[in-house]
């Protein structure tokens, strides 16, 4: 009789981690091959699957397999006393971890080069130091915490609109990209070739700005859009009948919009009311990041906006135009994907810990 095949049993915690260290860019070699071991083993597929599927020993599984199960994450680190021995004074190696929370005066962070000088290492040791402790001086992650007291509410009236769709109804995530600069390159660069890369001159002309309205579907991924050159409520106002001349009549219409007074101005508020298949959703306050059309945005600046050159507002109107019409021949609808309860335990993780923020920063509450 053939011996059961031992199944590993991952936590949610264990199972984010480990699928984190396999997607991260730095993340070793050694680490990723670590987890993609636990991750398939935790599938049920036997450690001589695992080895061929992963190109490595069937004893390196086994080793793995049975280390993550006696100490979980622990058991995939290197012990302790192989290698070369630590050859960094204590003493330095603490001062320079201490140190990095407090930037030297007249300076907002540490370098390598600045903090070498400071604690008597080479750039190269305290390099080696931050790399060990995962400190990371050089980068800064943005975040923003709404305030909005009706966040909860708003938040699940939008992710309902994701993750169950109302029948016989549109989903359109609707908002303006205002400030879409057509800005023309003051001389022409060099196309990218091999062995060189696209050149691009730092200075430009600005030949005026335009106001993109977009209405995306989130079921099709088809964008409706209207371009202006300003973009107050008279503009959203053209926009939202453009939207009921395009959409079919039997069918209701939920917009998702951010808190932009434009989008609640009197006259919007009317006309919404004379036509009741509108619905409006707004976001929580400082919550953009729950409306998808952002997501569409980012990626018409980065393949259309940002890097163009255009001699005039009508070039960069027709580029806009063309992307848009590319876009809605073969749509690529986004799909929220992200659960909402463990978003909301996130922001519930992030308010605790600004009251101790305030304080270790010596900001009164």
């Amino acid at each position: 009789m053939a011996r059961p095949i031992s199944v590993i049993e991952l936590t949610p915690e264990e199972a984010s981690e480990l699928g984190r260290r396999t997607r991260a860019g730095t993340s070793s070699q050694r680490d990723s091959l670590r987890a993609r071991i636990i991750l398939l083993r935790a599938k049920g597929l036997k450690e001589t699957a695992v080895a061929k599927q992963l190109g490595t020993s069937v004893a390196s599984v086994c080793k793995w397999s049975r280390r993550f199960e006696q100490n979980g994450l622990d058991g995939l680190r290197d012990k302790p006393g192989r290698g070369r021995k630590p050859w960094l004074p204590d003493k330095k190696v603490q001062q320079v971890i201490s140190r990095v929370t407090q930037p030297p005066a007249g300076r907002t962070r540490w370098s390598v080069r600045t903090m070498a000088q400071a604690v008597g290492l080479s750039p190269h040791a305290v390099h080696t130091i931050w790399k060990r402790t995962d400190l990371k001086p050089h980068l800064t992650r943005t975040f923003k915490i709404s305030t909005d007291p009706q966040f909860e509410q708003k938040f699940w009236d939008v992710i309902g609109l994701y993750l169950q769709p109302p029948d016989k109804a549109l989903v359109l995530c609707c908002d303006e990209k205002s400030q879409c600069q057509a800005l023309e390159r003051t001389q022409p660069g060099l196309p990218l070739g091999v062995g060189h890369i696209r050149t691009q001159t730092h200075d430009y002309i600005r030949h005026g700005t335009i106001t993109l309205f977009a209405a995306l579907n989130y079921l099709e991924g088809k964008v409706l859009s209207r371009t202006e050159f300003r973009h107050t409520h008279i503009e959203w106002l053209r926009f939202l009948k453009q939207i009921d001349r395009e959409t079919p009549r039997d069918c209701d219409v939920h917009l998702i919009v951010d808190n932009y007074c434009t989008h609640k101005h009197e006259r919007v508020r009317h006309w919404l009311h004379q036509h009741p298949r509108f619905h409006c959703h707004f976001t929580p306050t400082g919550s953009s990041w729950l409306n998808l059309v952002e997501r569409f945005f980012a990626d018409l600046t980065r393949d259309v906006v940002r890097e163009g050159s255009f001699g005039g507002v009508r070039q960069l109107i027709a580029a806009i135009e063309t992307y848009l019409a590319d876009r809605n021949e073969n749509p690529k609808p986004y799909r929220w994907r992200a659960q909402g309860a463990d978003i909301l335990a996130k922001l519930r993780r992030a308010r605790s810990a600004q009251p101790l923020i305030r304080c270790i920063s010596g900001t009164p509450h």
